[in-house]
């Protein structure tokens, strides 16, 4: 009888060895700061975390706000306006008054 060769552990179809995802650098339930730089299709302004890419509703390019994460899946994450800061427009304006 012929001696059958390993060549290592069996992998099923669509596996990959190791941990699959990185970690993100975000965290559910946390508070950022961020300034929002662009807008998406669905009107929601966009910023990024370490090159993250987080919706944020009701905001748009040039503001500045702190929010909070409520979902983060594999590409990007969601979030909600808790506080939100001068826009880059309105700091201008007021250091033109001085």
């Amino acid at each position: 009888m012929e001696e059958r060769r390993s060549f290592g552990p069996r992998r099923r179809f669509g596996e990959r060895g190791g941990n699959r995802f990185a970690p993100k650098p975000v965290e559910i339930g946390k508070e950022y700061e961020v300034d929002i730089t662009e807008t998406s299709r669905r009107g929601e302004g966009i910023a990024r975390i370490q090159g993250l890419v987080i919706f944020i509703a009701n905001t748009k390019p040039g503001d500045h706000a702190k929010i909070k994460i409520k979902t983060v899946s594999r590409r990007f994450a969601e979030a909600e306006v808790v506080e939100k800061g001068e826009t880059k427009a309105e700091s201008e304006e007021t250091d033109e008054e001085e």
